[in-house]
């Protein structure tokens, strides 16, 4: 967006930490992005900026959680538990006087849109979009487990005897992993710059806090997360997005949608878990589609 319609706001959350917002867009269409990780940054998410120049209507607000590249990073496992950041999320509503706003979260981000929705401060959502987030952390582990196994059997044996012994930081096992990546999370061969710049500025605490060591290994405080039980509590429209090729069951996405009361899924035909870069046009289209649904209007 243009300066005239761009603010940065700093918020101060009770505990005095600060957390980077900025705001682009004027229209009355309001929508909190809410990035993945956990602990990585809203950078992936600036494909919004284009999206709101052909759709004027939509006033988006970029947010870097707490731990997060642009906003304070404490040195403290204790403060990476959800409910301490759904409260965040709540102080970043107030903040930006948030009513009847879309809530859009992509990967732990959708975890974190969910649980909002599902909490005492979803009667100020008016919609939300999950993007590529499942409602059970087993499931997902499942999921990209066996994804995985779908690689050269020797690539498989050798990430699985570094797991063993916890050696995260050996070179062969990097090249692995970024050969898994490009299929099931970005799919673009050379990374667009935005995707570089979050993985580099991954808070590496958050991660493993809440998470494990990597994406196959769910160690962390969520290894046992579902929602699956309250997700009758999100009474507004929830678009569930996914893609054929993503590290998320596309089948269990489609799921996820069918247990929201008023829930309907998305399959990007072409994309993996970073659809908004791999098969952008159709992610945004849907995104459109779903907002002018709910809206009852062409945006």
């Amino acid at each position: 967006g243009n300066s005239m319609s761009a603010e940065t706001k700093i918020v101060t959350l009770q505990d005095d930490y600060h957390v980077w917002t900025r705001r682009e867009g004027q229209g009355p269409i309001k929508m909190l992005l809410l990035h993945g990780g956990p602990g990585m940054t809203h950078e992936y998410l600036e494909p919004f900026s284009d999206y709101i120049k052909k759709h004027p209507e939509v006033e988006i607000i970029y947010y870097d959680q707490l731990g997060s590249y642009f906003s304070d990073q404490p040195d403290d496992p204790t403060l990476w538990n959800i409910p301490r950041f759904i409260d965040e999320i709540e102080e970043v509503r107030k903040a930006w006087h948030l009513e009847q706003f879309y809530l859009y979260g992509q990967s732990f981000g959708g975890l974190f849109a969910l649980e909002y929705a599902a909490s005492q401060y979803g009667k100020h959502v008016k919609a939300v979009i999950d993007s590529n987030m499942v409602d059970s952390y087993q499931d997902y582990a499942k999921y990209i487990n066996k994804y995985r196994d779908t690689m050269d059997p020797d690539d498989v044996a050798y990430m699985k005897k570094i797991e063993a012994a916890g050696k995260y930081d050996d070179p062969h096992y990097g090249e692995l992993l970024m050969k898994l990546y490009h299929r099931c999370i970005c799919r673009i061969p050379e990374w667009p710059d935005a995707v570089k710049r979050t993985f580099d500025h991954l808070n590496e605490q958050v991660y493993v806090t809440l998470q494990g060591p990597t994406e196959f290994n769910i160690t962390g405080s969520c290894k046992d997360w579902t929602i699956r039980d309250r997700l009758k509590k999100i009474l507004v429209p929830t678009l569930v997005l996914g893609a054929k090729y993503d590290s998320m069951n596309p089948e269990e996405i489609k799921a996820v949608a069918k247990r929201l009361p008023k829930g309907e899924a998305h399959i990007c035909p072409n994309g993996s878990h970073f659809s908004i870069f791999d098969d952008q046009e159709d992610y945004f289209n849907a995104i459109t589609s779903f907002i002018e649904k709910v809206e009852g209007r062409k945006i």
